[in-house]
């Protein structure tokens, strides 16, 4: 894969920097830089994304927002090496601790995924086996990726749903998944997710189906584990007002394209582009409006 220049397209409307939240370090290494990246279909003979860049600290959390079919989520299969057929990088770098993920075997990967980047998708259900307990799947985890032994797997199981804030996480770990609800599941999911101490998780549309309340838990818990923890976050979401309430950088992407992009309260505040306009109007009856500062006209 040829490294083109990080530079994003011209039509952009870029906001102006701000030095982000109080506390943040911005000399740290990035544990992922997505640098121009473009995504084409094979099949088709043409390109989807159109030169997509980011980077991520330590603790940080990036935002991706738009509609179905803006690009999101191929973006972010890219980083994670599994962009399904017939899609494929076509242009720029994706780096993960300073090393191009181009030409990584599979072996490599399996070493990367889950220990260093992991990802928490919709649907939960879908992503566990009906027929293990689900303390039995995160103790797996544990064992292949940090070599603990029966017993210790077992009980690093127990913790890591107590982590994720599961009452009663004995319990929940000898259930069955149809035993549990959609918000218990998605705890489960994260906690198979961050087993391995990743320091980067890609949440992609993780509470898309579940109720306002329950997302509301599931969105206070990815900000705990970010703080406790200095996780990366890549948040990807049609809904605004999840990426306002985690994420300090936001990316609005429309068509294969970032339209828009800039810190969390830039973008929100003062919007450059019409589609964010837009967006912004769409959500402001969703809840978004508290994310505006008092007075504040999107």
């Amino acid at each position: 894969m040829t490294t083109l220049s990080q530079k994003l397209p011209a039509e952009v409307e870029r906001t102006e920097q701000s030095s982000g939240p109080a506390g943040a370090v911005p000399s740290l290494a990035p544990v992922l830089a997505v640098r121009d990246v473009r995504i084409g279909d094979r099949s088709a003979g043409r390109e989807i994304v159109h030169g997509v860049s980011f980077t991520l600290t330590p603790g940080r959390a990036v935002g991706i927002v738009g509609e179905s079919g803006s690009g999101k989520t191929l973006t972010c299969r890219a980083a994670l090496g599994i962009l399904p057929a017939p899609f494929e990088i076509t242009g720029g770098s994706v780096e993960i601790d300073g090393g191009d993920i181009d030409g990584l075997s599979p072996a490599r990967w399996t070493g990367l995924r889950g220990a260093t980047i992991s990802a928490v998708f919709q649907d939960p259900a879908s992503y566990l086996n009906p027929s293990i307990r689900v303390g039995a799947q995160i103790a797996e985890v544990v064992r292949v990726k940090k070599g603990l032994k029966r017993r210790a797997a077992r009980r690093r199981a127990v913790e890591l749903l107590r982590s994720v804030h599961l009452r009663d996480p004995e319990l929940v770990g000898s259930q069955y998944p149809h035993e549990l609800s959609g918000g218990m599941l998605q705890r489960v999911l994260i906690a198979v997710a961050i087993a391995a101490g990743p320091r980067i998780l890609i949440a992609d549309e993780a509470t898309t189906a579940l109720d306002v309340t329950v997302q509301a838990e599931i969105l206070d818990l990815l900000a705990d584990l970010r703080e406790r923890t200095g996780l990366a976050l890549v948040v990807v979401s049609h809904d605004l007002a999840v990426v306002a309430q985690l994420c300090d950088e936001v990316l609005v992407m429309r068509d294969g394209e970032v339209v828009e992009q800039g810190t969390t309260e830039d973008v929100l505040h003062r919007p450059r582009h019409e589609y964010t306009r837009l967006l912004i109007a769409e959500h402001q009856q969703y809840g978004l409006e508290k994310f505006l500062a008092p007075g504040e006209d999107a």
